[in-house]
């Protein structure tokens, strides 16, 4: 009985660890600060689409311009743009990525549901607004 609840132990750690590192996103940090972001115009907004703002990556030792885009919205989530942050004297790149929020207010960011009433407000980031939500404050029910 020990040995198989031992066992069940070592596989769930096991586990856990396994799917930690599956995300696991190598870190880019350079020494040198990055040149100051290019001025882009921003396309009229589209249907179904985000604009992901260009930015500076940093390719073969040098900075690189990598210009604006549309991408395909996810439903329930808005994008948060890539950045470059100062840490330790050193700058570290945030590569952009999708995040929980927005729900049918795709791509924008939860910041600004202050201006829309509670009722069409989706607190959580389900994808299910306030008022049809019998749980609106937990994301993992509806």
């Amino acid at each position: 009985m020990k040995r198989n609840a031992l066992f069940a132990t070592l596989l769930a750690a096991g586990t856990m660890l396994g799917s930690a590192t599956a995300f696991a996103v190598p870190a880019i940090v350079v020494d040198v600060a990055p040149p100051a972001p290019r001025s882009e115009v921003m396309p009229a907004p589209r249907a179904g689409r985000v604009w992901v703002e260009g930015h500076y990556q940093w390719r073969d030792g040098e900075y690189a311009w990598r210009p604006g885009h549309w991408q395909a919205a996810r439903n329930g989530m808005h994008w948060e743009q890539a950045r470059w942050e100062q840490r330790d004297g050193q700058w570290m790149f945030m590569d952009g990525h999708w995040a929980r929020g927005g729900g049918d207010r795709v791509g924008m960011n939860r910041r600004d549901d202050r201006s829309i009433p509670w009722g069409q407000r989706d607190s959580d980031g389900d994808g299910v607004r306030n008022r049809n939500d019998r749980f609106p404050n937990n994301p993992n029910r509806s």
